[in-house]
């Protein structure tokens, strides 16, 4: 099986999917190939997995520029309604909200406290959606994913967990 090796100072041996669908080993310096090998064909499964799983979201994201405009008009005008929804209900104000066309994460909390979402979140479903506004919304009160942090959004969205699954799937 075709793999990439990328050695780092690191601790410990991962292992992850790219988007030309190549597995990728990030492991320390001081593990010799035989290892890293040996590493490879007993996770053989789960590469697998990741890979098929790596191609089903290529295939969603791969969009023509038409379809891409109209996603992104979409969210810029659902998300914030969302946004300002979960906002007053939590009583969290972002200092802004920014539709992206990011394809790597669904949304993001900067220091200041202004909010990226990706326009890819409209391929999901409206409480999925709801998730990732409410979990974003949540990093203006703790910029972490803590205890806490995890307790603000089931005090929202008790299904949250249910939630995450949809954008997993």
């Amino acid at each position: 099986m075709e793999y990439s090796v990328i050695k780092s100072n690191r601790k410990t041996i991962s292992l992850s999917v790219n988007d030309d669908l190549i597995p990728v080993v990030r492991a320390p310096y001081f593990v010799s190939e035989n290892r890293i090998k040996s590493f490879v064909e007993d996770k053989a499964d789960w590469i697998q997995k990741a890979i098929e799983k790596k191609r089903s979201e290529l295939e969603k994201y791969n969009l023509s520029d038409k379809e891409l405009d109209d996603l992104i008009k979409k969210a810029e005008v659902y998300i914030p309604s969302r946004v300002e929804h979960f906002s007053g209900i939590m009583k969290l104000e972002p200092s802004g909200v920014k539709i992206t066309k990011a394809k790597k994460r669904f949304g993001s909390c900067s220091g200041s406290n202004s909010l990226c979402f990706s326009c890819y979140l409209m391929l999901y479903s409206k409480s999925a959606i709801d998730y990732v506004v409410v979990h974003e919304l949540a990093h203006i009160k703790h910029h972490n994913h803590s205890k806490d942090f995890y307790k603000l959004i089931e005090k929202y969205l008790p299904d949250y967990k249910e939630r995450i699954k949809q954008l997993k799937a």
